[in-house]
């Protein structure tokens, strides 16, 4: 997961960057930064966010960067 796809998983999901890091359980900051790019945040934390996106229903599509983001089709 890149830093767009965060913010475009977000928005699908309509999760302020405190709903994502409570979900991820992180801290904010982390989410902040990663998103903008202000540091480099651990392979651990990334992973947290993507789990936390794709438990609430965030399919990540093209495999890679870039790549995209969408709603998962439930029962599919």
């Amino acid at each position: 997961m890149n830093a767009a796809q965060c913010r475009a998983a977000r928005a699908l999901l309509d999760w302020t960057q405190p709903r994502l890091a409570e979900a991820a359980g992180i801290g904010l900051s982390t989410v902040v930064d990663f998103e903008k790019g202000r540091r480099a945040v651990s392979a651990e934390a990334i992973g947290k966010m993507s789990t936390a996106l794709r438990e609430a229903g965030i399919e990540f599509t093209n495999g890679g960067d870039p790549g995209g983001v969408r709603l998962a089709l439930i029962g599919q």
